[in-house]
C-alpha cells in the first residue's frame, strides 16, 4: 500500500469536491475506463496478428484517442482519494506475454530511436514501440482494477499520476513513431507509381 504521505501530487486541493467537480469527475472517469478498455482491446488484437496489415492504422488511432483523454488528466488540478492509502488489489498482471506478442506483429519496425529528455538535452536511447504499449497497457490496467473493485475515485488518481509519469510520455513517443511508419508507408513510393497514381486522379 502507499501511505498518503507519500502519495505523489503537484498541488494540494481539498479533499471533498462540491457536486459539480465529483459531477465532471465521474464523467471523466467513465471516459477514461471506456477509452482505457478500448485500448486494452486493440493492442490485444494487434498482438494476436488478427488483422496485420491494418496492424499500424489501428495502434494509431488507438493511441490518439487514449491521448486526447490523458490531456483532460492532466489539465485538471490533482485528484485526490478519499481514503489516505492506496488499496491493495494484489500482485500486478503478467503483461509479459502481451510485450512478446506485440514485438512479433512489429518485428523489423518495433525498434527506434528518441531523445531522454528534450528539456535537458539530446541524449539519445532507444525504445520499441511494443515496450511503449506495453508500459501504457500495464498503468491503464492498475487502474481499471481499482474501478472493477469499486474504487472509481482511486482510479482516477492513478490513471492522472501516471499519464504524468508514465504512460502520457510512453504514448506520446509510440505515437510519433506510428505517424513516422505510416508516412513511410504511405509517402515512400516509386516514382512512376505515384506520376502513375497522380494522372489517375487528374482524369475527369
Amino acid at each position: 500500500m502507499t501511505r498518503a504521505e507519500d502519495r505523489p501530487s503537484l498541488t494540494q486541493v481539498p479533499d471533498v469536491a462540491g457536486p459539480e467537480d465529483a459531477a465532471e469527475l465521474a464523467e471523466l472517469a467513465a471516459t477514461t475506463e471506456a477509452e482505457a478498455r478500448r485500448f486494452l482491446s486493440t493492442v490485444t488484437e494487434v498482438g494476436a496478428g488478427s488483422n496485420p496489415e491494418a496492424a499500424i492504422p489501428l495502434l494509431l488511432l488507438a493511441v490518439s484517442d487514449l491521448l486526447a483523454v490523458g490531456a483532460r488528466l492532466g489539465a485538471i488540478v490533482d485528484v485526490v482519494p478519499a481514503e489516505r492509502f492506496e488499496p491493495d488489489i494484489g500482485p500486478d498482471p503478467d503483461v509479459e506475454p502481451l510485450r512478446a506478442a506485440l514485438a512479433n506483429a512489429l518485428e523489423g519496425i518495433d525498434d527506434y530511436a528518441e531523445v531522454v529528455d528534450p528539456l535537458i538535452g539530446v541524449e539519445l536511447t532507444t525504445s520499441t514501440v511494443s515496450g511503449d504499449l506495453v508500459a501504457v497497457a500495464q498503468a491503464l490496467v492498475q487502474g481499471l482494477r481499482h474501478a472493477d473493485a469499486g474504487g472509481v475515485l482511486e482510479a482516477l488518481w492513478w490513471w492522472q499520476f501516471s499519464y504524468l509519469s508514465v504512460w502520457g510520455d510512453r504514448a506520446s513517443s509510440a505515437l510519433r513513431m506510428l505517424l513516422s511508419l505510416l508516412s513511410h508507408l504511405r509517402l515512400d513510393v516509386d516514382d512512376d507509381v505515384a506520376a502513375e497514381a497522380e494522372y489517375d486522379a487528374l482524369q475527369p
